[in-house]
């Protein structure tokens, strides 16, 4: 028995590839333009997910404070915690909310650029990947696959004409691809893991950057481990696109790269839109920094006064 949203999903990514590859019969192409398709789809939950772990950064040392007061009633603890979320509009499972619901975009995709599950049988893209995979996966007489993976195969220029990008075979997996002995045919896909796990780190230096302006923020426990959790992100996609085909990695690839400018966007247009920024921090009946009401001097009206009443 299928399961109906499942095949839903393949049908939409395959449909999906398929329309781009007719536009431009490039399948790292296709692949790009799915991406940021998936991305601006699920735009609404990165702003989100950004907002909030920012938001979590700001409030730190109102955390901080209340973990020192509240230390023996662990009780009283959650609720003020809770309280203080919901006022500064905190969600703290919302940094994890987008990695959540891409996982079955993920898994869909695999199916999809691994097996061609999902892509129209009449597609031409079907048809290309139909015989860059028999190419790619035809045994000789020992049993032994015989294209990609080996050299003085006559169809593999044509076969794999349209799933090459930037001379990575998008149907093969970078650890079957990788020659150390083959440096300059082996940099593509290097390169290209490199670039997943760089671009996760930086999006976690984006968004746990401690605020300049205040040199006391400190974090919480509990949002160290959650830091802790998502630092490792980058180094699992990484090793995800290391055992996977090639077209998932330019996915995770383009994605994260994608995201980066995301979140620099967002956190640009938080900072413009901020009701808490530097504008209001005086005004013309403020104290000026360090000097309490009851230690100013007398004021010129005041003098003018008791002149007044004396007359």
């Amino acid at each position: 028995m299928s399961f109906a949203p499942w095949e839903w999903l393949l049908s939409l990514l395959g449909s999906l590839l398929s329309f781009y590859y007719n536009l431009l019969p490039q399948y790292g192409i296709a692949i790009i333009l799915l991406t940021l398709t998936v991305s601006l789809l699920l735009f609404p939950l990165t702003v989100k997910q950004t907002r909030s772990m920012k938001a979590m950064q700001e409030i730190q040392p109102e955390v901080k404070k209340l973990q020192k007061e509240l230390k023996g009633d662990k009780e009283e603890l959650n609720k003020r915690l809770m309280a203080l979320y919901k006022e500064r509009g905190v969600n703290p499972a919302a940094g994890c909310l987008p990695l959540l619901v891409q996982m079955p975009i993920w898994f869909a995709l695999y199916r999809v650029l691994w097996q061609g599950n999902g892509i129209p049988q009449d597609s031409v893209l079907k048809g290309v990947l139909d015989t860059a995979n028999q190419a790619l996966y035809t045994t000789d007489a020992a049993g032994n696959l015989t294209g990609v993976l080996q050299e003085g195969v006559d169809i593999t220029a044509k076969a794999f004409e349209h799933v090459s990008f930037f001379g990575m075979n998008l149907l093969v997996r970078p650890s079957q691809a990788v020659d150390f002995g083959d440096v300059l045919g082996s940099l593509p896909y290097i390169l290209m893991i490199a670039a997943i796990v760089a671009a996760g780190f930086y999006q976690q230096v984006q968004t746990t950057r401690k605020r300049s302006d205040d040199p006391n923020a400190q974090t919480q426990p509990q949002m160290q481990g959650m830091q802790n959790v998502m630092k490792v992100m980058p180094v699992l996609f990484g090793v995800f696109a290391w055992n996977f085909v090639t077209g998932l990695g330019l996915y995770f690839a383009t994605s994260n790269i994608f995201r980066v400018g995301q979140q620099a966007v967002i956190l640009g247009l938080g900072k413009r839109d901020d009701p808490n920024g530097k504008v209001a921090d005086s005004g013309p009946d403020m104290d000026p920094p360090g000097e309490k009401p009851n230690e100013r001097g007398p004021s010129p009206n005041a003098s003018k006064k008791r002149s007044r009443r004396r007359k």
